[in-house]
Order: structure tokens, then C-alpha cells, then sequence
């Protein structure tokens, strides 16, 4: 493996660790409290970029969170080098309009394709 796919790797896995118990909110300006995916992506890769004092990641997320407690969502962390790190997303409280969640990534990342 070159050493920047093994950097890219061990960057993923060093972000992952540092997202475990990680916690962000939203405010939406809806009747029923929703946040777009795009934003979801935004908000995770800020937190992510945040906690690792690096660029903010490349995030994809599926769907929107419905601001319900417990509703569930997965995003998925790309790396340059074609690596990706699932993330979790829960949401532990909602206040009004403004959506709370943490953020877990996967202890382990997919290799490139």
C-alpha cells in the first residue's frame, strides 16, 4: 500500500475515533423539525473537521433527518483515496425546531474499490 493511501487510511480512522460520542444541533425552519441530508453532510463534516483540527471531509448522507428522538440515519465519509468510514447519526433530543444528534463513525474503514 503507498504510504499516502496508508496516510489517508489511518487519517480516516484517527477522525473516526475522535466522532465517537460527538454531539451537534440543527435549527430547520420547519413545521414538522426535518434537516435536509445536504445539510446533515455539512453539519457532520464541520463537527468532524472541528474535532480533528483538519479540512473538512468529504460526507454523504442518504436522507434527511427527521427530527423524531431515536430516529436513526447513516452517512458515509469518502476519503481521497477512495477509502469510506460509515458514520452514524442519532437524534437525542429535539427543541422546537432545533434538532439535536451525536455522531459515531465506525471503528474501521472500507478499503478502496
Amino acid at each position: 500500500m503507498p504510504i499516502t493511501r496508508l496516510s489517508a487510511a489511518a487519517s480516516i480512522l484517527t477522525a473516526g475515533a475522535l466522532l465517537v460520542g460527538c454531539s451537534a444541533s440543527a435549527h430547520v425552519e420547519n413545521a414538522e423539525p426535518k434537516l435536509s441530508a445536504d445539510k446533515l453532510a455539512t453539519t457532520v463534516a464541520e463537527k468532524l473537521a472541528a474535532a480533528t483540527g483538519r479540512q473538512k471531509p468529504h460526507i454523504t448522507c442518504p436522507e434527511d433527518l427527521v427530527g423524531k428522538v431515536g430516529t436513526t440515519t447513516r452517512c458515509k465519509l469518502s476519503a481521497d483515496d477512495g477509502s469510506t468510514l460509515g458514520v452514524s447519526v442519532t437524534v437525542t433530543s429535539v427543541n422546537g425546531s432545533t434538532i439535536n444528534f451525536n455522531v459515531k463513525a465506525d471503528a474501521t474503514a472500507s478499503p478502496a474499490q
